[in-house]
Parts: C-alpha cells; structure tokens; sequence
C-alpha cells in the first residue's frame, strides 16, 4: 500500500490536515506590563532602600565642619551619632542672629549632618567631653548601590529566562498549568483528504476499517442483532507497510471527530503527567463522542510491565495502567474507538491485548507483487517515465519491498534522472536507485591494490557460480566488486517468485551460497580473508533457525528449542529458564555444525566442479567491475559442454 504522491494545495504549502484541539491561548497584556513593572522595583530598590533607611526621610540639613564645631564650642549642641566620617546630632536650642555677616552661625537647626575631615580632628574628642555632649558611635555602613545590584543580577537574570520559557510554553499551547493536558490533534477534513483509494493492497485490512467506518455512521444497524463496535483495532506490521496511511484514510473516510496522537506524547519529565495526559484525551474524546483515537507507536508505552533487570519503568507503568483503565475500566466506554498501530506486538502487555481493550488485530503485511503494482501506480502518477518501463516487472524484481521502500526508490530515481538532466526516468535510473537502496552508496575514491580486487572478484564469483548452479538457490540477478555501503562486492539475488514457506532443499541451498565465496578463496588463494564476516554470521544465525525453530536437522526433527522471539529488554533472558540440559545444549551446537560444514562441503564440490566458471566470472569482474546475472549463467553453460549437468538442475540445463 501506498499513499498518493499528488498533494493538496494546502499540503504543498506546509499546512497540516490536523489542528490541536485546544488552540494556544496569546498572553494577557497585562502580564507582560506587571512583569516589567517589578522588574523596575527589583533595578530601584537599592536607591529605595537607601532613601528609607539612610535618612532619607528626615529633615536633615547639612552644615559645615567648621560650623559644627563653634555650635559644639557654644553648647548648642546636644548629643550625636559617629558613623564613620559621617556626624549626624540634634541642637539643644534654637540659635539667636548674632550677626548678619555669618549667615551659617546665625541659622536654626533642628537635626544636622557633617563629616569629619580627611586629614581627621584630634581635638575633637576633648572637646566634646568639655561640653558633656552625649556621644553615640556607629560601625560604618558597607551599603553600596553596586553591590546590591550585582548581588540582584543572578536573581533578576534567573527571573528574565523563567519569563522566557513561560512565554515560550504559552506561545506553543503549554504552560506549568496545562502540562497534563492531552496533546491530541484534533483531524480537519478537506477535500483534498486521504482516503482508501490512495492505499494500494491490503484489502482485508481496509474492509475491517469500513466495517467500523459504517458502525460509526449507523449504528443501528450492528446494535438491532445485539452486536457491539469493536473497543480497539490494533494494526500490526513491518515499518513502512502503510499502518499510519490507513489511519489518515480512516480519518478521511469516517464522518466523526478522529483524535491522533503519538505513543512518546503521553511521556514527560514529569511525574503523573503520562497518566494525566491519558485521561484528559479520553474526557475530550467522551464530549466529542462518537469518535475515534489513535495512538501511533503503542509500544512506547504499552510494553510488558515489571520487565528487563531491575523492573519497568514506573512512569510508564503508571501511564499504561491509566490506558488500560480507560479502555475497559470500571466506567463504561462505548462512544470511543482506540485505534493503534505498531510494529513490535511481540513486547506488548498481555492486559492491553486482550479481548474488551483491542477485539481486533489486524495485519499490514509487505505487499504481494499485485500490491506493489498499484503502489508503484500510485507513486508515479506525477514523475514521467520511460515508455520502457513496465511497472509489473519492476514490481517483480523488488521482492520484500514496503511502500515506503517502493515511494523511496521512485523518489531517488527521479533525483538520478533529474541530476544528470534528463527528462524522463528510465530503466536505468530506478535500477540505480534500488541498487542503492539494497546495497548502498558507492565508495568513491577508495584505493584498492590489485590484490585485493582479484580476492574481491573470486569471492563474489564464488557466490554467484554456487548460486547459478544449485537448483533451489534463487537466481542471480547481479554481482559487482564496486564497494558499496559497509560491503566490498555483492551479488545480488531476486526469487523468481513470492514465497511464504522456504522448504529445507531452500535453506540447505542458500546456505551453500553463503559458503561460496570462503570456498573461492580457500581454493583459489588457499586462505581466508575477512570479506566473509557477515556470510558466515549470516550462515550461523540461518543454521541455529533451522534447528532450534524449524526443525530441520536429523537430530532434532520434531522438535524446537528455541524461544521464538527475540530478548528486547536489557537482562530479561537473566529471568527466563533454558529448555534443556548441557548435554543438550552440546548436541544442539554439534546440529548446527553440521549443517553448516554440510553446506560447505556442497559449495565445495560445485566450485571444483564449475571451476572454469569460477575463473571466467572472475575475470569478467576484474574487467568490468559489475556483470548480470545471464552473463553468469552463460558462464556455467561454456563449462557444463564439458562437465555433465546435473539432471536436476533446470536453471543450468534450460540455459545450455
């Protein structure tokens, strides 16, 4: 399945057909004026603080040095404060006018203020004892305007960035008082919507939804035979099979509110927010009822709980258990229908699988050859292809391709085609295109000695003459030495067909292929190299299928000792039992064993026995660098006039 390449105007503009249900609420005006109101206070604070505990308030007047001291010499004055050079004291009595030629001794004074001299006063001590003035002394204030303030700055810094950020949060809908509020968008239809017809295959997946699409417009008809809308679809498959194009098709075709949200939405720093999150979608879903929820990447927070070394994660756990409330809790839930989609079932909790939460599962498979045929229609509905082409044998050379692989290669054709200025793709830019997408990018500008090109090229001929030879190994389709990707040469194989269940004739073959190129260099340069890494990890992890799973050894035929799944969480198998003894263990290894020195030995056999095609295709690479998959066979035919074929090998026998 696919979805349409041909967008609506409002997608080709950056629109989304989705908007949050709650739109983000502007700020107040007022916020902004009362918070550069206090930070006024905050800057005059120091000046504030100075005017009302310094004296600012007092009627204070300043007089001169020499002034205080004749008050002083006349008793005039009664008491004062020292604090530092500064003298602040109050005058017994109201001074007559004595003279109008000294203005500043005929003055009255109520409370004064004058400061000692820099160069100090050593009788001024003596004097005030004559006069039995009352003396108060003071440690001299460490007020400083600069320090208050850089003793603020952090605060006020601290206060301009928590500003910043609360502003920030309610531009973006979210604030300190709305964290656990759903983030569930809420589905806008358009008349440019996605819709069933722009999904390719999956037919019986899409009847399922119409099944509950037509639920949702009469009800009536399913609730007069007493029968019930599925609570939950759960839409299980690879990556990319189109889980998600089917929601949107979902939201396009049903006339209901459609909420969606991702899994990773619910979780936060926050403690309780997961859960809060939870039963804030479900109560907008309830008002807006009937409708539809969907929930992408349930895994992130339906996996099994209390798993892994040390137990689950307890927010998570506390978000799941709230989802699982809401789905079939206590309180009644008929009005809304949870859809969900992922791509590990197998890590999902047992509670959220059961019938009442998620009735239905349904399976998005990679598409057939017919599937793909349509995806790829769908796709190239706005790129210009090459009369050339014809898209049902493309759809056949892509075997095990999704519809996010399959849109992925069109799209990386049309960038070929266009970078090198043409006006069509052809043939040649989408096998580009897929050559990239199976084994990766050239290696440009990597030197290699002729050597190592001469190892390169008789390991990937070895590959390819045990693959053109055996009968049950699928066709070869290409061998290169370029270097693409992590990989110095591949040979590339395509099935001739789709197949769903591989007998051991299959297995036994492909292993043999595996073998090929160790077998290559071990007969031609009598070594080992280490280009043979990944076949033979990839040949012992087939090998323990077969024996452990599929029971497909002599010794164990009827029997499987695997677990059948693999171990996602960190230290769970510390907690699992193995099924069988030590000695079992050492006849399982010794299984494995044999069967991969089994497929060596038969990689072997056919190697000498095609030995001259193994030399001809290893020069042709040498050469050319990269040779199809007919040139290999017509190889094996120059060497099978001389070495009888076996009578059941067709593919070898039809191209002699």
């Amino acid at each position: 399945m696919s979805q349409n390449q041909k967008l609506p105007e409002s997608k080709q503009k950056g629109q989304n057909d989705s908007k949050p249900v709650e739109q983000p609420e502007e700020p107040k005006w007022w916020v902004s004026k009362y918070f550069i109101l206090f930070l006024l206070v905050i800057a005059f604070l120091p000046w504030l603080w100075g005017w009302f505990f310094g004296g600012g308030l007092a009627e204070t007047t300043e007089i001169s040095y020499s002034t205080f001291r004749q008050q002083l010499r006349d008793g005039n004055v009664e008491q004062i404060t020292i604090q530092g050079d500064r003298i602040t004291g109050m005058v017994k009595e109201p001074v007559e006018e004595e003279s109008s030629s000294n203005e500043d001794e005929t003055k009255t004074y109520t409370e004064f203020v004058t400061y000692l001299p820099s160069f100090g006063d050593d009788s001024l001590l003596s004097l005030l004892e004559r006069q039995e003035v009352t003396v108060e002394t003071q440690p001299e204030s460490d007020f400083s305007v600069l320090g208050v303030i850089f003793n603020l700055l952090p605060f006020l810094l601290l206060i301009f960035i928590g500003f910043a950020l609360f502003r920030g949060m309610r531009s973006q809908g979210q604030n300190l008082f709305s964290i656990g509020k759903s983030r569930a968008q809420l589905y806008e239809r358009t008349e440019e919507r996605t819709t069933f017809d722009d999904v390719a295959g999956a037919e019986g997946a899409k009847t399922e939804l119409r099944e509950i699409i037509e639920y949702l417009k009469n009800p009536e008809r399913v609730q007069r035979l007493g029968g019930e809308a599925p609570k939950g679809v759960l839409l299980v498959g690879p990556p990319g099979t189109g889980k998600t194009l089917l929601a949107r098709a979902v939201a396009g075709e049903a006339d209901a509110p459609f909420f969606s949200i991702s899994g990773s939405d619910f979780m936060e720093m926050f403690v309780g927010v997961g859960a809060s999150r939870v039963r804030d979608l479900f109560v907008e879903a309830k008002r807006a009822a009937p409708g539809i929820i969907f929930i992408d990447e349930l895994d992130s927070i339906g996996r099994r709980r209390g798993t892994g070394l040390g137990g689950g994660h307890d927010e998570r756990e506390q978000t799941l258990n709230q989802l699982l409330s809401e789905l079939d809790g206590f309180q009644p839930n008929e009005s809304v229908i949870v859809m969900a989609a992922t791509n590990r079932p197998d890590i999902l909790d047992p509670a959220l699988l059961r019938p009442g939460r998620f009735d239905r599962r349904i399976t998005v498979d990679l598409p057939t050859a017919k599937s793909r045929v349509g995806i790829l229609k769908i796709h190239a509905q706005n790129k210009p292809l090459a009369d050339e082409l014809d898209l049902e044998e493309l759809a056949r050379s892509v075997p095990g391709f999704s519809g996010a692989d399959l849109k992925n290669m069109l799209n990386e054709s049309a960038l070929l085609a266009a970078r090198q200025g043409k006006e069509e793709i052809q043939l040649e830019d989408i096998e580009a295109a897929r050559d990239k997408i199976l084994m990766g990018l050239k290696r440009e500008g990597l030197a290699l000695t002729e050597q190592e090109r001469e190892l390169i090229a008789y390991h990937e001929a070895g590959h390819a003459v045990v693959a053109a030879v055996l009968p049950h190994a699928d066709p070869v389709h290409k061998v290169t030495i370029i270097p693409r990707g992590r990989a110095m040469g591949v040979t590339q194989q395509l099935p001739e067909q789709e197949k769903y269940i591989y007998p051991r004739e299959y297995m036994l073959d492909r292993l043999a292929v595996m073998m090929g190129g160790r077998v290559a260099e071990n007969l031609i340069f009598q070594t080992a190299t280490s280009g043979a890494e990944n076949d033979l990890k990839q040949a012992t992890h087939l090998a323990r299928k077969m024996v452990l799973d599929w029971g497909m050894s002599e010794r164990f035929e009827r029997i499987a000792w695997g677990s059948g799944r693999q171990q996602v969480f960190l230290g769970e198998e510390l907690t699992q039992r193995r099924a069988y003894s030590e000695i079992t263990a050492r006849e399982l290894d010794e299984a494995i064993k044999e069967i991969l020195e089994a497929a060596y030995e038969k990689a072997d056999t056919t190697l000498r026995e095609y030995q001259h095609a193994l030399s001809d295709v290893a020069k042709a690479l040498l050469e050319r660098e990269e040779i199809s998959g007919e040139e290999v066979l017509k190889f094996v035919n120059g060497i099978s006039q001389k070495t009888p074929i076996p009578s059941d090998n067709n593919r070898v026998r039809e191209a002699a």
